[in-house]
């Protein structure tokens, strides 16, 4: 690889560094080609991506970046799945790593914030972006039948008051 190969690949980790809401980092020493295919098919699937690169290369790109403290989990044989969702590369590596034994979580970070092996796991517990929006969305909606139950009532008793009214007149 030349300078400015290795500048472009610079680039785009600090890129990936900057705009990423986690990035997990893992051993994959053992891992076959299939078992890494099968791990960049799902975080495909959750919108993730997963990345081999030089730890020298990657730690030059954490330069100055809020995450420079991840640079210590970077030795040996790394792999750094990331994603824009704050959640989504954590579960990915979470589940890819309780199949697979050769994949070991070292850590990683959420913005500023530096994960430990443990951190990357309560991470991925937390509820995504998209069950969240799922979650408000259905509050409101419930809020709002809520609303239209408690102004549609008042009329409803009125009109039940005056039907009884009615029929106590007619006898």
């Amino acid at each position: 690889m030349d300078r400015a190969q290795k500048e472009k690949v610079v680039e785009e980790l600090g890129q990936i560094f900057e705009s990423s809401g986690v990035v997990v980092v893992a051993h994959y020493t053992g891992l076959t080609v299939a078992e890494m295919q099968d791990l960049r098919a799902r975080a495909r699937g959750a919108d993730c991506a997963v990345r081999v690169a030089k730890n020298r290369l990657a730690k030059i790109a954490l330069q100055g970046k809020p995450c420079v403290g991840m640079s210590d989990l970077l030795e040996g044989m790394t792999v750094l799945t990331y994603s824009e969702d704050p959640v989504a590369a954590a579960k990915v590596s979470e589940d890819f790593a309780k199949e697979n034994l050769k994949f070991e979580i070292l850590g990683g970070a959420m913005g500023e914030n530096i994960l430990d092996r443990a951190g990357v796991e309560v991470v991925s517990k937390m509820p995504s972006r998209e069950e969240l929006i799922a979650s408000i969305a259905g509050c409101l909606e419930a809020s709002a039948s809520n609303i239209a139950g408690a102004i549609g009532a008042p009329a409803s008793n009125i009109a039940g008051i005056l039907s009884t009214i009615e029929d106590k007149a007619a006898a």
